[in-house]
């Protein structure tokens, strides 16, 4: 039985996905908190919008024949629980925040925790940040499939 499913092209084999830990700027303050830190504290793959349209042809080939079908895209809302200090912290570790000139680095936080301390969501303790868990799946294209008999 195993291996007449193997020569069949069992459909479920040939799968790849990708996982993505986005924050959900069609949050508000999550949108300023994006404009704010700029491109190199919020990256163009960190919010719903940017990732859709980055990985809508990942899964194509720079040469050749495809060898995945069409994506599938889903996303699925949960939050990470914050303080405007932990957040800022791990903000400072993104790599464009890591390869600014110090002095711009430092003026890039600045702005982050003003504007997260001029924000009633986020300038007392701890607060949840609002994310997306997006999820990118393609499945395998397959040349033929072989006769089962």
């Amino acid at each position: 039985m195993i291996r007449k499913r193997s020569r069949s092209g069992d459909p479920s084999r040939g799968v790849l996905a990708g996982l993505w830990n986005l924050m959900d700027d069609g949050v508000e303050w999550v949108a300023g908190l994006a404009r704010t830190g700029g491109g190199a504290a919020v990256g163009p793959r960190d919010t719903p919008v940017a990732w859709r349209a980055a990985t809508a042809d990942m899964h194509l080939p720079q040469a050749g024949a495809a060898r995945f079908g069409s994506p599938e895209q889903a996303e699925f809302p949960h939050g990470q629980r914050r303080t405007a200090d932990s957040l800022v912290a791990t903000l400072a570790t993104r790599a464009g925040m890591l390869v600014m000139p110090e002095p711009e680095r430092e003026a890039t936080l600045a702005r982050i925790r003003t504007f997260l301390a001029g924000r009633p969501e986020t300038s007392e303790g701890e607060f949840t940040l609002p994310m997306l868990t997006a999820v990118l799946r393609v499945r395998r294209l397959f040349a033929s499939w072989p006769s089962t008999r």
